[in-house]
């Protein structure tokens, strides 16, 4: 009998234990009119926050798990803008989602973000760009890249733009969201070394056996240009004045490549004064007819 009265007073203590807590879990706190939040509201704020940061920490590794430690820093500063961001989102949909009316807030918070993109429109174009140029990881510094016909090596990679240094020994400042809206031609990626050509006409008549070999000669005779692969001579076209030749060739710095293709052509300008082989400006033939009067 003793036992028995034992165990209902442990059950009775047992529920107003659970009352208690229960009654404190739903107590309310009106901040306003619309506004009402319990502590049992602010226990399940604080569990999806929590779980927000494991989520987006989580996110942030993975993501930059194999950027470069430069990158890894710059990619971090973008990354905690857009975190408070997407807090305050959640803790938006959260407190809607216990009741809360947040239907100002909302409207508010859409208002306030359409006048921000619609002037910031560029600028967040710039940053996601340079957030996918990280993560992609299709240009590195050093590259040599060829966009809207410029072209430079490049020396920095921000969130917003790139910085490269032209063959002129100029600053290209390139808005990252241009590698979106256009082709990009890394000329680099696959190697330092390019397959670079020089084009030339002879005077129809002119001996190809012997232009093929002083074209080779020339090139050969470069100490930029790699003995492998060799050098070959195309034979591209017969042109309206001229025979249509091109020599290509390989060399380990296409960033300055203008200096080795401007001394092949002189050396073909030379051998072939040597060899008689002319290089011919183009010809027209004029007609005159006169009227009868």
């Amino acid at each position: 009998m003793m036992q028995t009265l034992e165990k209902i007073e442990e059950a009775i203590t047992e529920s107003s234990l659970w009352d208690g807590l229960s009654n404190f879990l739903n107590r309310h706190y009106d901040f306003s009119k619309d506004i009402s939040i319990s502590v049992k509201d602010v226990l399940v704020i604080i569990t999806v926050i929590f779980l927000t940061t494991v989520l987006l920490r989580f996110a942030l590794k993975l993501i930059t798990r194999k950027l470069p430690d430069n990158d890894k820093s710059k990619f971090n500063v973008i990354y905690g803008y857009f975190r408070w961001l997407i807090y305050i989102i959640i803790l938006l949909i959260t407190l809607h989602n216990l009741g809360v009316n947040v239907t100002a807030v909302f409207a508010a918070s859409a208002a306030l973000m359409i006048g921000i993109g619609l002037a910031l429109q560029t600028l967040f174009q710039d940053i996601i760009s340079g957030v996918f140029i990280l993560i992609d990881q299709t240009v590195h510094v050093g590259d040599i890249i060829e966009l809207e016909g410029k072209v430079g090596k490049v020396e920095e990679i921000k969130l917003r733009t790139t910085r490269a240094t032209t063959i002129d020994n100029k600053v290209l400042v390139i808005p990252n969201h241009l590698y979106l809206t256009n082709s990009l031609y890394n000329w680099t990626q696959n190697g330092t070394s390019t397959r670079e050509s020089v084009q030339v006409g002879v005077a129809y008549g002119s001996d190809v056996n012997l232009v093929k070999k002083l074209l080779l000669e020339a090139a050969k005779s470069q100490k930029d240009v790699m003995k492998y692969p060799e050098p070959t001579v195309l034979f591209t076209d017969f042109g309206d004045s001229s025979l249509d030749f091109r020599v290509a060739f390989t060399i380990n710095d296409s960033f300055n490549a203008r200096i080795p293709k401007s001394d092949i052509r002189f050396e073909i300008d030379r051998l072939f004064r040597e060899n008689n082989i002319t290089i011919p400006f183009p010809q027209r033939d004029v007609h005159i007819f006169n009227q009868p009067q």
